[in-house]
């Protein structure tokens, strides 16, 4: 597929900061920043998703009777 044009405003503040990462040499153009950005963006609504879709199985599944949240917690605590 091939690149589209966008034009965006980012205000004074992105302006500079996105300036400030090219004259640092991390990135060769604006448009690397903010793919990496939008690649971030991305990455955690994946992941917040997954959360989500974790949450509602836990939520539809059967109640757990013999569940003691004082030895979870220590269990937890050894594991750090």
């Amino acid at each position: 597929m091939a690149a589209k044009n966008t034009s965006v405003v980012l205000g004074e503040r992105y302006d500079k900061f996105i300036a400030q990462l090219l004259e640092d040499g991390r990135y060769a153009s604006a448009s690397e920043v903010l793919r990496e950005g939008l690649r971030l963006v991305e990455e955690r609504e994946q992941k917040f998703k997954a959360l989500n879709d974790a949450l509602e199985k836990g939520e539809l599944s059967e109640v757990v009777h013999d569940f003691d949240p004082d030895v979870f917690i220590a269990k937890m605590r050894e594991r750090s």
